[in-house]
């Protein structure tokens, strides 16, 4: 049986950054607890290592759908692990964005549904937004960007900026 999650929270930085930080997947396992590694593979495809309960599993997922400044929604590819998401962006004011993420997943033996049905994993989520509010508001600007569009699993269009660190470019937009 799949569980759904929710959380959100307001982050003290412009929609452009709080978006395209969360596009720098690579940098998950700074701010996602659980989260060992994410691999971009290409521009709507990602590699997952993630430990949770002390089992250790690995998936690829899929960018679905994606639009710049306004929400990210992906899926993970093959049977073994079931997870799916979608984080969206909303602007409460010129440096203020709210930060919504559904997360939906399949708890796998006796540790993850006992994780789930005391809603550990719901904590996780929030705590894990927390982190993320930390880490985008003590930067102030995103590793990088990617300001491209993913519509039906496929780029629609890429842009790939860097931000303090990274060998992609520079946006004269985000001020570096």
């Amino acid at each position: 049986m799949s569980t759904t999650l929710n959380a959100s929270i307001e982050v003290d930085v412009p929609v452009r950054v709080a978006y395209d930080q969360w596009t720098q997947f690579e940098s998950f396992p700074e701010f996602l607890g659980g989260v060992d590694s994410v691999k971009q593979i290409d521009d709507s495809l990602t590699h997952w290592v993630v430990s949770i309960g002390g089992v250790k599993r690995e998936f690829d997922a899929e960018i679905g759908d994606q639009v710049p400044d306004d929400h990210v929604a992906w899926r993970s590819l093959g049977g073994e692990v079931m997870h799916r998401g979608r984080v969206e962006f909303t602007p409460k004011g010129p440096d203020e964005t709210k930060v919504d993420l559904e997360i939906e997943w399949e708890p796998e033996g006796f540790v993850e549904s006992a994780g789930a049905a005391l809603q550990l994993d719901d904590m996780q989520v929030k705590s894990d937004l927390k982190r993320f509010k930390k880490f985008v508001e003590e930067r102030e600007v995103p590793t990088g960007a990617w300001r491209g569009e993913v519509h039906g699993g496929q780029p629609t269009s890429t842009s790939r900026t860097s931000g303090t660190s990274g060998t992609l470019g520079t946006d004269p937009d985000l001020n570096l």
